[in-house]
């Protein structure tokens, strides 16, 4: 069964089957760029998807020729600073802006970019947890070119995936990267003829939504929790949070399901 809820203005789409969630940026007379009512749809839509216990995977895509090029400052307080040149208060609450609540989401995330990301779109994507890129689109650093920083997670993401250097040349430079590029940097995991990104991006969400739902969330906490933390604290972490794992009805389904050689049926309990 599919469930679907969408903004007034249908801006940001929402739907759930078979356990994946997709949720897709609909401004494509825009390029997808993001408005402050769509950045609260996006929060609250991946809040939503990540309690919701029948969803095991979030797939992040857009509509049209545009993954997402950027933020829609017209028309926001930002906006009207910039242009009064107002002082820009410095007690900013980003807690339920999208690049957080993608770092703290428990379940899996896939961006499917269906075509070219810029400035916030890009950090957006590199917050997900796997990236599918058409071979239509392009990655477009450019903040230093715009006279800003990777406000959105660049800054903290990027080192980590690339390495200092290679982080500092692309953000320094703000270089705009062809798929090929992206794919050689460890950018995105696949890249695919344009009218199969979005199939390419479920395919793996199914797979995932496959597997013992509470193991693949744990997994994931256990990842974002290693990143800060020495090699033997985080084993004794891993071994305390795999302990309730092995009381779970999944976890004897699995088992089961390896001795009899069967396809497992978890149920997330």
């Amino acid at each position: 069964m599919a469930e679907q809820a969408q903004t007034s203005e249908s801006e940001v789409l929402y739907d759930v089957t078979d356990g994946i969630a997709t949720i897709t940026l609909n401004r494509p007379d825009r390029q997808n760029t993001i408005s402050p009512e769509m950045l609260n749809a996006v929060s609250e839509h991946l809040l939503a998807a990540d309690a919701d216990k029948k969803v095991r995977v979030i797939v992040l895509t857009g509509s049209g020729r545009f993954f997402c090029a950027g933020l829609d400052l017209r028309g926001s307080a930002i906006s009207d600073n910039i242009s009064s040149r107002q002082t820009v208060s410095t007690t900013i609450d980003l807690r339920n802006t999208p690049p957080t609540v993608l770092y703290n989401l428990d379940t899996p995330t896939v961006c499917v970019l269906n075509g070219s990301a810029a400035g916030y779109g890009m950090d957006m994507a590199m917050g997900c947890d796997i990236r599918i890129m058409s071979d239509e689109a392009k990655l477009a650093a450019a903040f230093t070119a715009r006279g800003i920083v990777p406000e959105s997670g660049g800054t903290w993401i990027l080192p980590r995936l690339l390495g200092w250097a290679k982080a500092a040349e692309l953000i320094f430079t703000g270089r705009t990267l062809k798929g090929t590029e992206c794919l050689e940097l460890g950018l995105v995991n696949h890249v695919v003829p344009a009218s199969q990104s979005l199939e390419k991006g479920l395919s793996i969400a199914r797979e995932i939504a496959a597997n013992a739902p509470l193991a693949v969330q744990a997994s994931k906490r256990m990842m974002r929790t290693g990143m800060n933390e020495t090699f033997d604290d985080h084993v004794h972490h891993v071994f305390l949070q795999l302990l309730p794992l092995f009381q779970t009805e999944d976890f004897k389904e699995g088992m089961a399901s390896f001795m009899e050689r069967r396809k497992a049926d978890f149920k997330g309990r």
